[in-house]
């Protein structure tokens, strides 16, 4: 197939700090063109769109940066459970106050009652 011009209603600007394929970019080689688009598929042409970089250099860094953001997630993911814990103990640190309920008054019998009134 070939490229039937659709594709450029997807075009992807080049993102400023980052690479393209860490951004969520991806590159259809038929259309010669980088897309902002979630599919596998190529919607101009049908090809299969290229997700990695195919240079050994540019795939260090996208390892690389990929690796980072997994690792500032779980130390995210750490610090919030740490901080819930710190709360669950300090709640279980504080004293308890007990609640003391009121005692019922017994009630009378009514075998009582009716020999009171008998």
């Amino acid at each position: 197939m070939t490229c039937k011009g659709i594709c450029t209603r997807y075009k992807a600007q080049k993102p400023v700090g980052t690479g393209r394929y860490a951004s969520g970019q991806r590159r259809c080689q038929i259309c010669e063109i980088f897309i902002k688009w979630e599919g596998l598929w190529c919607p101009c042409c049908g090809y299969r769109l290229r997700t990695k970089p195919r240079n050994l250099k540019y795939k260090a860094k996208l390892r690389a940066r990929v690796n980072a953001e997994a690792k500032a997630e779980e130390s995210i993911a750490k610090n919030a459970n740490s901080e819930e814990a710190a709360v669950e103990l300090l709640e279980e640190a504080k004293p308890k106050k007990a609640k003391s309920k009121p005692k019922a008054k017994p009630k009378a019998k009514a075998e009582e009652s009716i020999a009171i009134n008998a």
